[in-house]
């Protein structure tokens, strides 16, 4: 009996997936859990399992289609089966089809590879080529595929950290891109598809539906920068030393949201809803385009472990490991250009939320004494955005000098 391949369902918001690649031809004998193909949503990029045993009898939609969730991408038969294409009257000699839903590779309990019988070790192609770019041995690694496959999730961030297991080497230094040289004259056309699609989509819905104010400021960073030294210096049974300055501002942000409860909300419809839990989502910059993790239950976290989870959801962005449920929900955002030596930028709404905070670098400032001298101290730029529908401006200058202070006297906040 055929067995129809069906679009996974990741997540309740996801309507869609593109078709990245497709792993079996038309006529290959596939096993039940082996990969048949890779899909990407605006979120993350997920590899589809065959439901069953069999010839892949015939695909439905190539590279590159936008196919929503639930419709048929593929059949598995007997090879010669007759089978129902999507859209067409059944074969009338074709048996009735059973109809199974592919999911994405599923989590397995972590088992060390072992090689195939041809002395290979079981890995997708993906995590050997991020296992090659990053100097890593693929022997001994733990693998959560079918069968013990190793996938990319599994591949440590870096050869030293498959030895110590520090997140550090994972995190934030944002990823590089190389752009080919072009020749003169020539004209390069990049196709928007996919998550840069939807990105593109997503951000002129919100400039088009939004009242959008942006207010700039700034905050003493020497607190900052000094706990950041303090960190760096400190024993590493403490695991503080890879709290970075934008996790000190996280959690500055996540305690100024439960003080401004106006600002913690969505807009839908005509009605405003506020939150008491702050589920801060922060901007990550990834190969495939933005994406923005969330951070549940930030305003309840302490320091550490605020940076603990920002570093596992960067890990997740970057290799395709995130959830879905983990992009969505969020009910406030940071968005961080400070790397860049950006000093002001206008960041957009995450639609339909009502606010969302640009960090920017820390540059000095002239302060004048009372005695007419001056001084330079160094100063982060904060970028606020809200959406005037609904945020007025003194409400959103509020939180910003609420937010200000707190980064200037962050020993204090952490003693809270």
């Amino acid at each position: 009996m055929a067995t129809t391949v069906i679009m996974p369902k990741q997540g309740q918001s996801v309507e869609s997936c593109v078709i990245v690649s497709w792993k079996k031809r038309a006529g290959d004998h596939v096993k039940a859990g082996e990969i048949i193909c890779e899909v990407e949503t605006d979120k993350a990029t997920f590899e589809v399992e065959s439901p069953a045993e069999g010839t892949l009898l015939a695909i439905f939609h190539d590279v590159g289609s936008d196919v929503p969730v639930l419709e048929p991408i593929a059949v598995i038969g007997a090879q010669g089966e007759k089978f129902d294409a999507p859209g067409a009257g059944s074969a009338p000699a074709a048996p009735a089809a059973s109809t199974v839903a592919a999911a994405p590779a599923p989590q397995h309990a972590a088992t060390a590879a072992q090689p195939a019988s041809d002395g290979r070790i079981k890995a997708s192609p993906r995590a050997k080529a991020l296992a090659a770019s990053r100097g890593v041995s693929l022997a001994g690694i733990a693998g959560t595929g079918p069968g013990g496959r190793i996938i990319v999730r599994d591949v440590p961030a870096s050869s030293s950290a498959a030895s110590s297991g520090a997140p550090a080497a994972a995190r934030a230094a944002a990823p590089s891109r190389a752009v080919q040289p072009m020749a003169e004259g020539e004209v390069r056309e990049v196709k928007v598809t996919g998550i840069r699609k939807l990105i593109a989509e997503r951000m002129l819905a919100s400039l088009q539906g939004t009242a959008q104010l942006t207010m700039n400021s700034a905050a003493d960073a020497r607190a900052l920068q000094d706990l950041r030294r303090k960190f760096k210096e400190s024993p590493e049974s403490l695991g503080l030393r890879d709290v970075t300055i934008n996790d000190m501002v996280l959690f500055a942000v996540a305690r100024a949201l439960t003080q401004h409860p106006d600002l913690n909300a969505l807009f839908v419809g005509d009605t405003i809803r506020q939150h008491a839990s702050v589920h801060l989502g922060f901007a990550v910059d990834t190969p495939r385009g933005l994406m923005v993790p969330v951070i549940r239950n930030a305003h309840t976290l302490s320091l550490r472990e605020v940076a603990r989870e920002a570093a596992r959801l960067i890990v997740g962005c970057r290799e395709g490991g995130v959830k879905p449920e983990e992009l969505s929900g969020g009910t406030f955002t940071v968005t961080n250009l400070g790397a860049f030596g950006i000093q002001s930028f206008t960041p957009v709404l995450n639609a339909p939320q009502v606010g969302i905070i640009g960090v920017d670098t820390i540059t000095p400032a002239p302060r004048i004494a009372a005695d007419g001298s001056v001084s330079f101290i160094p100063q982060i730029g904060l970028s606020l955005t809200v959406n005037h529908q609904v945020v007025d401006g003194a409400p959103g200058a509020r939180f910003l000098q609420t937010l200000a202070a707190d980064i200037a006297r962050f020993d204090l906040l952490l003693a809270q």
